[in-house]
C-alpha cells in the first residue's frame, strides 16, 4: 500500500523558514516526479514545487520562486520543502503528492494527508 505522510508543519511568524517533510513508502519512485501542493478552504489547489525522483530535476510554482526548495532523499525515500521568508499569504495545507512521469501536471496518482502550515504576520 503506497503511503505518503507529511510532517512539519505548524505555527511560524512571517519571515521565517519551516522545512516540510514527506516519507514515502509502499512502492518504487524511480519513474514518479514527486511534488507540492497546497490549498486554502474555498480555493483552488495551488502547485508550489516538484522533483523528479530519478534525476532530481526541480521546478516550483509562481509563488514558491527564490523562496521555497523541494529536494529529496532516495535513501530515506522521502521529499522536502524547505519554506525561507514565508508570508501570510503562504497559510495552508500543504499537500505530498506524486505522479508517474509524462503524465499531466494536473493529476496525481498519491496524494497525502496534509499537513497544516499556518504563517502569523
Amino acid at each position: 500500500q503506497v503511503q505518503l505522510v507529511e510532517s512539519g508543519g505548524g505555527l511560524v511568524q512571517a519571515g521565517g523558514s519551516l522545512r516540510l517533510s514527506c516519507a514515502a513508502s509502499g512502492r518504487t519512485f524511480s519513474t514518479y516526479i514527486m511534488a507540492w501542493l497546497r490549498q486554502v478552504p474555498g480555493k483552488e489547489r495551488e502547485f508550489v514545487a516538484a522533483i523528479s525522483w530519478d534525476v532530481g530535476m526541480s521546478y516550483y510554482g509562481d509563488s514558491a520562486k527564490g523562496r521555497f526548495t523541494i529536494s529529496r532523499d532516495k535513501v530515506k525515500a522521502s521529499v522536502y520543502l524547505q519554506m525561507n521568508s514565508v508570508k501570510p499569504e503562504d497559510t495552508a495545507v500543504y499537500y505530498c503528492a506524486a505522479r508517474r512521469v509524462g503524465t499531466s501536471q494536473y493529476e496525481y496518482d498519491y496524494w497525502g494527508q496534509g499537513t497544516q502550515v499556518t504563517v502569523s504576520s
